[in-house]
């Protein structure tokens, strides 16, 4: 009995290797959005800003809540959360700004897919103010807080 489940074992992962390496298994549609390698590689805020959302302004807003820890233990492991009540979410954003790359991580969504709720773990290298952008309706909004790290993260 067991000799025949691993016959059939064998002859459907072989059937699925000669499927995958003649190419029919292609996706059809990709569903990632490109990598905004200019945002990541910028050294300042308003860059990294400018090469994500096109734009370095942004206002405070009431509607963008951010959930980050007062003091981080571990500045490798920071948890993060944020959650907005706008409309019409088109991307977050998080950036640290005394970090050496200050872009920590986004978020792009597709139009009317879901709600603006994000969580995530970054890396601080050292105490400073984290803020998150998001961008709604065609503008940016920010709110920011300051998370103070006891052991760095970014090679400390």
């Amino acid at each position: 009995m067991k000799r025949r489940i691993f016959l059939k074992g064998s002859m459907a992962a072989g059937a699925i290797a000669v499927v995958a390496g003649a190419g029919l298994l292609a996706p059809t549609r990709v569903l990632a959005a490109t990598w905004p390698e200019a945002a990541f590689t910028a050294k300042s805020e308003a860059d990294a800003l400018k090469a994500f959302f096109g734009s370095a302004d942004a206002q405070d807003s009431g509607d963008v809540t951010l959930k980050a820890p007062l003091q981080a233990e571990n500045g490798a492991v920071v948890p993060i959360k944020v959650m907005t009540s706008l409309a019409d979410v088109e991307a977050i954003a998080i950036i640290v700004a005394k970090n050496p790359s200050p872009f920590a991580t986004s978020l792009q969504m597709a139009a009317g897919s879901a709600g603006g709720m994000f969580s995530a773990r970054i890396k601080m290298g050292q105490t400073s103010p984290v803020n998150c952008y998001v961008k709604a309706g065609g503008k940016v909004y920010k709110t920011s807080q300051e998370v103070k790290v006891t052991v760095g993260g970014c090679g400390g």
